[in-house]
């Protein structure tokens, strides 16, 4: 008798193979909360995200103008990023993403008040974008660092893929529906739901677990700034992250300049659909990202995925055709989110617990300081060249500079989550913790 062939897999088994991996949500209650608050956090400030730009354009008519924001942004969010980090190490995580969770409401309020007014004010748009971007680089850390310390060790690129996956549904919903939010309502009502969603979110972080520093943590210091920054620099995996993340963003972040390439393709309609777009491309691969926790190489995610970034952005300036526009957006948005992932991974599987929260406060930096200068080279480079040079010219910069960090920096090609001296210490640690 002739064995039987095995038993084709079911489909139930092929979709878990790719379907999202929900362990991190089945094994931490804090992780459920955080992931229900930052839905409803990310959809309000998604809201605001594209009322703060076009209001911005709305009363200045000039692309510089609003890439100014980005400039307006870089120093609050460097300094208090850095000192947000220490902090998170020094003090209970849960404090301060509460308090400044509850500031954030308050600045959402003021874009509320001022735009309510017979004839809205400039300045204090500049004054919130700047006070965001503090409170921002404040809880960051607090926020990241705590993924280490509430998801198991091996779960790490699951709950990277999930907390990625909520980020894109709120901003998928929050600028599509800004868009016709502002456009037939205006920004009051657009900041108004801002307001709201902070209120909820606010109430929800009032349940978290206490997050307590270690008993012998220092108080927040430039030396343990300092202390952070070397262990940083110690490690070429961690460099790479940073380094090919920031010249990503840097060169190919137009997303200031897509009220003026709505513009040029005669296209006004299309703006919340450009927000939105990215997104629609990152979700895509979250809903197939099962794979992924198989995966140790986590640096080729990096490299791979900010190429990709850099590869649509340079179609997206260059094709004429709002849908097809709309549609490199949305690979960029994918690449962008394999990147991500990667380097999320890496962090919070290498970096001691210790000196998580001043590592996740260079991390804010390396994540947002490009972005911020991004908006700033984007709004100049479109005055000077116009709105579509700027975006492909971009892309190919961000390619060229992704390729040159690769080669400068092997190991984070040759990144191996089993046997990374790093990965397998902390591993250790965090099992008999878990224990």
């Amino acid at each position: 008798m002739t064995d039987k062939p095995p038993a084709s897999p079911t489909l139930r088994a092929r979709l878990t193979s790719v379907l999202p991996d929900l362990s991190p949500w089945h094994s931490s209650a804090d992780f459920r909360l955080l992931w229900v608050q930052g839905l409803i956090t990310y959809f309000g400030s998604s809201m605001a995200l594209v009322a703060l730009p076009l209001q911005i354009k709305h009363l200045t008519d000039s692309p510089l103008a609003v890439g100014v924001m980005g400039a307006v942004e870089l120093v609050p969010l460097i300094v208090f990023g850095l000192y947000g980090g220490a902090l998170a190490d020094a003090v209970d995580r849960r404090k301060v993403i509460l308090l400044t969770e509850a500031g954030l409401g308050l600045l959402a309020l003021v874009l509320l008040v001022n735009a309510v007014l017979p004839s809205p004010l400039l300045w204090p748009l500049y004054v919130v974008a700047a006070g965001v971007s503090a409170l921002a680089g404040l809880q960051r850390p607090a926020l990241d660092s705590m993924m280490a310390r509430i998801v198991p060790h091996d779960q790490q690129t699951a709950a990277a893929a999930l907390n990625a996956l909520r980020w894109q549904v709120a901003t998928i919903a929050g600028p599509a529906l800004a868009g016709l939010v502002v456009a037939y309502a205006g920004s009051a009502t657009a900041y108004g739901t801002t307001v709201g969603c902070f209120v909820v979110s606010v109430l929800l972080c009032t349940r978290l677990s206490p997050a307590p520093a270690a008993h012998d943590a220092q108080k927040p210091s430039l030396r343990g700034i300092a202390e952070g920054a070397r262990y940083a620099w110690s490690r070429p995996v961690l460099l790479g992250t940073y380094a090919v993340d920031l010249a990503a963003m840097f060169f190919a972040f137009p997303n200031t300049i897509f009220p003026f390439l709505a513009d040029d393709l005669d296209a006004e309609w299309s703006l919340g659909l450009m927000y939105a777009a990215g997104s629609v491309g990152s979700v895509v691969l979250s809903l197939t990202s099962g794979w992924m926790s198989r995966v140790r190489r986590h640096g080729l995610f990096v490299v791979f995925g900010a190429a990709g970034w850099g590869v649509a952005i340079a179609a997206a300036g260059w094709f004429s055709n709002v849908w097809l526009v709309l549609l490199c957006l949305a690979f960029a948005g994918a690449g962008d989110m394999l990147s991500g992932l990667g380097r999320s991974t890496i962090w919070n599987q290498t970096i001691p617990e210790e000196l998580r929260g001043r590592l996740a406060g260079i991390e804010v930096l390396s994540y947002s300081v490009g972005p911020q200068l991004g908006q700033v080279r984007a709004g100049a480079m479109a005055g000077w060249t116009g709105t579509r040079a700027a975006v492909w010219s971009g892309g190919v910069a961000c390619v060229a500079s992704v390729m040159v960090l690769s080669a400068a920096l092997p190991k984070l090609i040759s990144y191996d989550s089993e046997t990374d001296e790093d990965a397998v210490r902390r591993r250790g640690q965090r099992e008999p913790a878990a224990s």
